[in-house]
């Protein structure tokens, strides 16, 4: 059963990542949203997908809220995860809160 979660998480995390490279970002939100739903952990790879879909889509609060509940959980972000969400605040014209995550990140 466990192996089959994983498998979930991992199926999750291809499609949210097919979504943002194909510039779908509401679906990338609504699958990560799902997974959740479906009583499944979203993992690093799950966040960071859903983070760059809201990135490439403008979506900058989203990007940052997600990159805080990242660090809520209790999960790493990595180098990805973190360039993403500089991207998108500075994209939104957010450069404090760019420069802010840049003063307060530490790399996992």
């Amino acid at each position: 059963l466990q192996q089959m979660e994983l498998l979930d998480v991992f199926s999750y995390n291809s499609t949210i990542s097919a979504c943002e490279k194909g510039g779908q970002w509401q679906r990338a939100l609504g699958l990560f949203v799902a997974l959740q739903h479906n009583e499944l952990l979203p993992n690093v790879i799950s966040y960071t997908s859903t983070i760059r879909a809201c990135e490439k889509g403008g979506q900058w609060q989203l990007a940052l809220g997600l990159f805080v509940a990242l660090q809520q959980m209790k999960l790493l972000p990595d180098i990805i995860s973190f360039n993403s969400t500089i991207n998108a605040c500075e994209k939104g014209g957010q450069l404090q809160r760019a420069l802010g995550l840049l003063v307060d990140f530490t790399p996992g």
